[in-house]
């Protein structure tokens, strides 16, 4: 068996006194890996390498190695977040965990199910505002929220306030205005996430969502629209809700640090 390079320089610089026994044993906790027979390799340490949970996409997964993937990792770390996830998953999932203690909690909106044995979430004080245009961007809003929650953050939420009936907009923001970072999810042209930039004074992300049609639709001209936006915004990707969830969480989280 080779040693793994990474772990043998971590351990010879604390053999050097080059770093403390604390900060070495962070720094293998983040290195930990387990193979799923010969099919996956999970990434144990991310949490701690990287500051945010491993979360498992479902979407064009064997149900079967999904629920070995999902129940591995929540076994070793207490809890795993799974994203997409169709119907035949859920089950081969709930029948995976059945009688082992691991709790399967489908949040249906946002297509995520969160395998648990207990754990909770450590809460850091930051908020995340999470806005959407229409109904039909909940869907991916759904899936930032868990995200930004699973990283510890406080959620508010204001869904269909679009630039289509732009009145309902700003009795919406009043409670929301004191939060770190603004998600702001939006289908068709795509236009509230640079209207919501110029209103307020925090970071705004906004999320294209594949709904619309015909020229450019799915997505297309509201990613170019958010692209274009003259108001100061950063863009993720089309129906991008764990990106964005993630990278806000970030956000609310070095805004909660501030004295």
């Amino acid at each position: 068996m080779h040693a793994n390079p990474m772990l043998s320089t971590v351990l010879e610089r604390y053999k050097n006194g080059e770093c403390s026994l604390d900060d070495a044993a962070r720094e293998i906790e983040g290195l930990r890996i387990e193979r799923v027979e010969d099919f996956a390799c999970l990434d144990l340490g991310r949490a701690v390498r990287c500051g945010m949970p491993e979360v498992v996409l479902g979407e064009g997964k064997n149900p079967s190695h999904l629920a070995e993937i999902a129940f591995r990792h929540a076994d070793a770390t207490g809890r795993c977040i799974i994203t997409r996830v169709s119907p035949e998953q859920i089950a081969v999932l709930q029948a995976r965990c059945d009688g082992t203690g691991i709790t399967v909690e489908h949040r249906e909106l946002a297509h995520i199910v969160i395998l648990s044995k207990g754990t909770e979430p450590e809460k850091t004080g930051g908020t995340v505002a999470i806005i959407t245009a229409g109904t039909s961007d909940i869907r991916v809003a759904e899936e930032a929220k868990i995200i930004a929650e699973e990283m510890g953050c406080e959620v508010r939420s204001a869904y269909d306030v679009g630039a289509a009936g732009i009145h309902r907009l700003f009795p919406a923001l009043k409670p929301l205005l004191d939060a770190d970072v603004f998600i702001v999810c939006a289908g068709r042209e795509g236009t509230l996430p640079a209207v919501v930039a110029g209103l307020v004074d925090k970071p705004v992300l906004g999320v294209p969502v594949s709904t619309g049609y015909g020229y450019m639709g799915e997505g297309l001209a509201a990613l170019a629209s958010m692209l274009q936006s003259c108001s100061v915004i950063a863009v993720v990707n089309i129906d991008a809700g764990f990106t964005a969830g993630a990278f806000a969480a970030r956000i609310a989280h070095s805004g909660a640090k501030k004295p």
